[in-house]
């Protein structure tokens, strides 16, 4: 079951503006559905392989990897707690003797009450928050245990350099919003939903919010060491998307954690109020960008509004002032100063049927240059067939992209060399009893001898994945 393969390679750039030469410089903003101009080698074609687990066909990868599943949904933690499902994002820090340390969300909506402590919950009413594991590079885990519960939707979100995981909740859900599409009785939370969280890698994170990091439907973080702002996605499903940057009052790395109280603010293309970039774009398309504060990050609702109004409140103060419309931004890394994040529906329309929601396309990589202010096209997809619905991704130690799928049929991690060729890595074995089943949370060990990634499902679980990658681009 491969798929074509392919990116053509082209140095044009929008309005005659060049980009500094780094990583992704010749790739083209358009795949080819009609052929494949330079295919993608990678690390050769996928095959069926056994979990070491326990024997069973999860993967499909190439020749010489292997993988062992770990730590499904319903399992105990090592604090004996149950292990709630939805695995979505993840990051890896290094720990003791050669062990891996894995902090991962889990996205459980609704108040279906606080896995772990409920005394220890941001709010004892939600059903979100933070596992962290103690692991080998094979996948065997040596300890568990909860590091933040009473959160809500926790999606993705980013590693800090100074060893934290900020989670990201996809939702403004609270007392004080009407219910969402989940159907469940926001009356019944206790705390206000929609921000930011810190989870050290070595301890349990603090059930405080960011609240000057905005109330929207987060989805990523990724950090800028050169000005200390962490940049932010927003996965508003039905309606348009905001890129952001929080700068906070002092520099993470000196503070040793990211501090409330700093400025919000949202991207605009400079000279183009409310340029739409969720539609087609021309290939090399690059737009010189600007930002505009949002004056007013934590809105205070009264009434009890719709959630499809309060979930809009933070970016439609971001438009007011001439903001760019994306769709679905959803993963975002930080590589060398360049900010790459993905909007999931972006895109010109396809033949395809697409989720309802905002945006009609097949998905778009960006790359922000924290430098230069420029925002540049990497990939827009064609169809389904060539790139379908991207989601979180990562980078490896070489540069190259990890991208996770959350399309209908078949779902795979890709890579996107930095010399402009897109390729398989793994396919995920259909889940006969979740057709909804997705990759999620791929991060790179410390050194990058094992990839980490989950499958977001009810009965999730989480992989890690070995192999000769010198035969590579990884």
């Amino acid at each position: 079951m491969e798929r074509r393969r392919f990116l053509s390679r082209t140095a044009v750039l929008a309005a005659g503006t060049a980009l500094a030469a780094g990583p992704f410089q010749g790739v083209a903003a358009h795949l080819r559905p009609d052929g494949p101009r330079r295919p993608g080698r990678g690390y050769g074609p996928l095959r069926p392989v056994r979990d070491l687990r326990d024997g069973q066909v999860r993967l499909h990868l190439p020749e010489g990897f292997r993988y062992r599943s770990f730590n499904p949904a319903g399992s105990r933690l090592g604090d004996g707690t149950i292990t709630p499902g939805r695995h979505d994002g993840m990051a890896a820090f290094r720990g003791p003797r050669g062990s891996v340390i894995l902090v991962r969300n889990h996205e459980v909506n609704g108040p279906v009450g606080a896995f772990g402590d409920p005394a220890a919950a941001y709010d004892p009413m939600a059903g979100g928050g933070t596992c962290t594991l103690r692991v080998t590079p094979y996948g065997e885990v040596l300890d568990s245990r909860v590091s933040l519960n009473g959160t809500q939707m926790n999606c993705s979100g980013g590693p800090m350099p100074w060893g934290s995981w900020i989670t990201c909740e996809e939702t403004v859900n609270g007392p004080d919003v009407g219910n969402d599409f989940s159907g469940g009785d926001n009356s019944r939370l206790r705390r206000r939903h929609g921000y930011l969280f810190e989870v050290p890698a070595a301890g349990r994170g603090r059930p405080a919010p960011i609240r000057a990091a905005g109330r929207f439907a987060h989805e990523a973080a990724a950090y800028d060491a050169r000005t200390g702002a962490v940049y932010l996605t927003e996965d508003n499903f039905g309606f348009p998307s905001g890129f952001y940057r929080y700068l906070p009052p002092k520099n993470p790395m000196a503070a040793g954690r990211l501090l409330d109280g700093g400025r919000l603010q949202m991207l605009a293309v400079r000279g183009r109020p409310n340029a739409d970039l969720s539609q087609g774009q021309p290939e090399g398309a690059v737009y010189e960008t600007t930002w505009v504060d949002i004056d007013d990050p934590d809105p205070a609702f009264t009434g009890t509004p719709s959630n499809n109004d309060a979930i809009q409140a933070v970016g439609m103060q971001g438009r007011a002032k001439g903001a760019a419309l994306f769709s679905r931004l959803e993963g975002a890394i930080a590589d060398r100063g360049v900010v790459y994040f993905v909007s999931t529906q972006g895109g010109a329309p396809v033949t395809q049927p697409v989720p309802s929601g905002f945006g009609d396309g097949r998905g778009q990589v960006w790359a922000y240059d924290t430098r230069s202010g420029r925002l540049r096209l990497v990939v827009e997809s064609p169809g389904d067939v060539a790139l379908d619905l991207p989601d979180n991704i990562t980078h490896s130690p070489r540069g190259t992209l990890v991208l996770c799928e959350d399309g209908g049929g078949d779902n795979y991690l890709r890579g996107l060399t930095v010399a402009g060729e897109l390729f398989d890595f793994a396919r995920l074995e259909p889940v006969p009893e979740d057709d909804g089943a997705e990759f999620a949370g791929s991060t790179f060990a410390p050194g990058g001898g094992t990839l980490f990634v989950n499958v977001q499902t009810d009965a999730g679980l989480s992989f890690a994945i070995w192999g000769p990658w010198r035969d590579g681009p990884f």
